[in-house]
């Protein structure tokens, strides 16, 4: 079975270019409070992806924390796509900052894989404008492609295997290098497993026989073990999908704005998701058309290495129009920023404005289903919510709609983080809504259970002893006096209520290295003699009320 040749490009480091920040200072992209990109000078200093942003933090003070947009990190990559267009139109991003082709046209065009490797980084290197590199790898395969574009740097140039020899190349690299390719919590499990059998290699492990692998792994370590041997994960008799499972939309009038758009993807990707999925079929490569009115036409491949869902057909089908949309209002507007801070809602009429969409299977599988819960899980009522979420960013816009994931903290108020509903998969299972997402201790956080309001604008309080004198807090955390009287609202509203229980205090020193955001807190319970019970926070002298219990 012979494997097809594929040249990949990989900007590292992505996520930090993407934001414009220079990768010699250190840098820590982070989501739901972990580190998942960094820039060489963050890692020099320890900083690492998997920490939590504190730790990350306590190894280098000094470096700079920004939350990662992922469509900010599309939009930024699409130039470079389109650079590589100029090589052949068969190019196929697989997530922003990795990109690939097969080789053959091109390659036979400039005169073999090594001349089509200096070409790719002679046409993108002018696209970074000294904003990250590019690193280039050609194989059988893509996924030995990807492994050999990130074994290589700008210096030592671009890695072309030669055909036949990925099976030794991949021999004494560690079984590790699987989580690159694949997806699911079970993959950590499986490395971890392997590890202790001591297959620490992809050859020990492609050494196994396949049927030996199968029945003890089940069809993730068949994948595993077919990429181990230099094979990807579909077979090359992958069937064409026919010509009417294009899902299409026709804009009336002509659209200009990624609302707009977005709304049509997401409408689009259910339309085809269920369309294959009533075919017994499932994408691995769709192609995202779009015809202006001038009559241009544009198509970009988007590859997964797993089943496209219907919300991932969507998620990507917003990143291409939303850089398409930003590159022609740059081109039409020269003094706007084409580092994509314009307003993405504010594009204006255009006379290039999109007039059709559509979502091309370009390659397809037999679908292999998947297992529901006993109570069927991720069902109906979860393309319900998405479909609503959809519906809500096309009328407030992608940013508007937000989800909660828990946040390391002491306070209510910092335990949960509202992150845009775009950057997560709301059919799937999500860690960071887990109570174990968060599995270090905070010393003076206030115990469960949690309230039910938290105010964003607190309200002054005062807090008596039964001398009515104002209730303090010493540098040992210790309350001056047991807290009788609080005394809540203003002007004629005030009214002085007796307490009836109370507990605490929790004192917090937090950042204390910090001159510039160095806060000192402590937080009491207490119920009143009306019934309700809040959480009071003395900070500088002064009492308010942080949250209130139901």
């Amino acid at each position: 079975m012979t494997a097809t040749r594929m040249a990949v490009a990989w900007c590292p480091d992505w996520p930090v270019v993407a934001w414009g920040l220079p990768l010699d200072e250190p840098v820590a992209v982070v989501t739901a409070n972990r580190v998942v990109a960094t820039s060489p000078a963050a890692r020099a200093e320890g900083v690492a992806v998997g920490q939590r942003r504190r730790d990350a933090q306590g190894r280098c003070p000094e470096v700079a924390v920004v939350e990662r947009d992922v469509e900010r990190e599309a939009r930024r990559f699409e130039p470079v796509a389109l650079a590589l267009e100029a090589l052949t139109p068969r190019v196929e991003v697989a997530g922003p900052g990795l990109v690939g082709f097969p080789t053959r046209g091109p390659s036979r065009f400039l005169g073999g894989d090594e001349a089509l490797a200096e070409e790719m980084v002679r046409v993108v290197t002018p696209v970074l404008a000294g904003q990250g590199e590019v690193r280039i790898g050609i194989a059988d395969g893509t996924f030995a492609a990807r492994l050999a574009a990130r074994s290589t740097s700008a210096r030592v140039g671009p890695v072309v295997l030669v055909p036949g020899c990925v099976p030794e190349f991949l021999a004494d690299l560690p079984v590790g290098t699987l989580v690159d390719a694949l997806d699911g919590p079970e993959v950590a499990d499986l490395i971890d497993v392997l590890g202790r059998l001591g297959l620490t290699t992809l050859g020990r492990f492609a050494a196994l026989d396949a049927g030996d692998v199968v029945g003890r792994f089940g069809a993730l370590g068949r994948l595993a073990h077919r990429l181990a041997r230099g094979l990807d994960e579909h077979p090359p008799e992958l069937r064409r999908p026919a010509p009417d499972l294009t899902a299409t939309w026709i804009f009336e009038p002509p659209a200009d704005r990624i609302d707009r758009c977005a709304f049509a993807a997401k409408a689009l990707a259910d339309q085809l998701h269920e369309t294959l999925e009533g075919n017994g079929m499932a994408a691995v490569r769709v192609g995202v058309e779009a015809e202006t009115e001038s009559g241009a036409c544009h198509l970009r491949l988007w590859r997964h290495d797993g089943a496209l869902s219907a919300a991932a057909l969507a998620e990507r089908a917003r990143w291409q129009l939303d850089g398409w949309l930003r590159i022609r209002a740059a081109a039409r507007e020269p003094a706007v920023d084409p580092d994509l801070d314009v307003d993405p809602d504010a594009h204006g009429t255009s006379a290039d404005a999109i007039v059709r969409l559509s979502l091309i299977p370009d390659e397809v599988v037999p679908a292999r289903g998947r297992q529901l819960r006993f109570w069927s899980g991720r069902a109906a009522r979860a393309d319900d919510v998405t479909r609503a979420v959809a519906r809500l960013q096309g009328l407030m816009g992608a940013e508007a709609v937000q989800v909660p994931e828990r946040h390391g903290g002491r306070g209510p108020a910092e335990q949960i983080r509202l992150v845009p509903a775009a950057a997560v998969d709301l059919g799937e299972s999500r860690q960071a809504v887990e109570e174990a997402w968060i599995a270090e201790p905070w010393p003076g956080a206030v115990p469960r259970p949690s309230p039910a309001a938290i105010w964003h604008d607190p309200s002054e309080v005062e807090v008596l002893d039964a001398a009515t004198r104002p209730v303090e807090v010493d540098g040992r955390g210790q309350l001056s006096a047991p807290p009788a009287l609080v005394a809540l609202g203003e002007g004629r509203q005030r009214r002085t209520r007796q307490v009836v229980a109370w507990a605490g205090p929790w004192p917090a020193d937090e950042r204390w290295w910090d001159p510039g955001r160095h806060r000192r807190r402590a937080r009491l319970q207490a119920t009143l003699d009306d019934g309700s019970a809040h959480l009071f926070t003395l900070e500088a002298g002064v009492w308010s009320v942080e949250a209130t219990y139901d």
